[in-house]
């Protein structure tokens, strides 16, 4: 009896510790299944990142943001620079708002002070406000490491102190080469066409074109300047003794002459927008004037073109 009850003692402490040793077994596996999970985890992870911010090389548009109002790029700018991609490397010009700050650096105030090397050096930035006004400023070339995260960088302005600040550059926007285009389509033509054979839009004049003296309307059409100020559409043209004379109103009262040809002629009225009367040379060609402006502190003469479309005129109603 004795012996029988330790052999059967035995045989349990046996299945006991085969039983352990499975579990133990069985949790090593689970962990190092874990183990696995977590680290592949990041690798995905970060393989994600890369295919999000990964752009490729050109020239692109992109909303520069800092953590301060007194360090932030040119209101003229949309809070927008021009992002360049080369052989993946990314960097970000930007125009400030003055020439206050006089040298960035892409680090710490900490770091920028003992590397004097790596202080990025600005450029000369000419900016043009919503009312047509331009400014001179300083613009600088930011490296950027990755899209949508904060990264530091260091400005000192003209009394000699380093202050730590933190941007990101989000939403970049490939910027379409319209110009590039234009000449491909125009040497494709080319190949067709005599070469150096120009095609130019032909003037029309008001003998050209019957017109008898009285009053009329026309569609006009703006270009220059920010493209922020427009002038009223369509305009009164005036026939008299075969000249043609347009009544132009700007969607502006800041405008206090224009200078078509070599002549400057003043307003007739700035109660609604600044009123002129200025001649018309011809119509159907981009017609060159210059206005000036007084929105700004200082006036600013501003070129643009208006373009008269004779297939629009029109008796004028009485």
């Amino acid at each position: 009896m004795v012996t029988c009850i330790a052999l059967a003692a035995a045989a349990a402490l046996c299945m006991t510790g085969y039983g352990a040793q499975q579990a133990d077994s069985a949790s090593d596996e689970e962990s190092v299944s874990a183990s696995a999970e977590s680290e592949a985890e990041p690798e995905d992870t970060a393989d994600d990142n890369a295919s999000e911010t990964m752009l490729e090389d050109g020239v692109y548009q992109a909303e520069f943001s800092t953590d301060s109002s007194m360090f932030h790029i040119n209101e003229a700018c949309d809070g927008m620079g021009t992002l360049t991609v080369e052989d993946g490397v990314m960097t970000i010009h930007v125009s400030l708002v003055s020439k206050n700050i006089v040298n960035l650096y892409y680090g710490t105030a900490e770091e920028a002070q003992e590397d004097e090397a790596g202080w990025i050096q600005p450029t000369e930035d000419e900016v043009t406000y919503s009312d047509g006004y331009t400014e001179t400023v300083y613009g600088f070339d930011i490296p950027v490491p990755a899209l949508d995260e904060e990264f530091a960088v260091a400005i000192i302005g003209t009394k000699g102190t380093w202050y730590d600040h933190t941007v990101s550059v989000s939403d970049p926007v490939l910027i379409e080469d319209e110009d590039g285009a234009a000449e491909s389509e125009a040497g494709e033509a080319g190949d067709d066409d005599a070469v150096g054979e120009t095609v130019v839009a032909e003037k029309k004049s008001v003998e050209s074109l019957g017109l008898e003296d009285g009053t009329y309307t026309i569609e006009v059409t703006l270009e220059g300047g920010t493209g922020r100020a427009d002038i009223e559409s369509p305009a009164t043209l005036t026939i008299a003794d075969g000249a043609a004379t347009a009544q132009i109103t700007w969607s502006s009262s800041n405008y206090d002459y224009m200078i078509v040809g070599e002549e400057q002629y003043l307003p007739v009225s700035t109660e609604e927008g600044s009123v002129f009367e200025i001649p018309v040379d011809a119509f159907d060609y981009a017609m060159e004037v210059t206005a000036d402006t007084t929105a700004m502190s200082e006036p600013h003469e501003i070129d643009y073109t208006i373009f008269f479309d004779s297939a629009t005129i029109a008796d004028a109603e009485e």
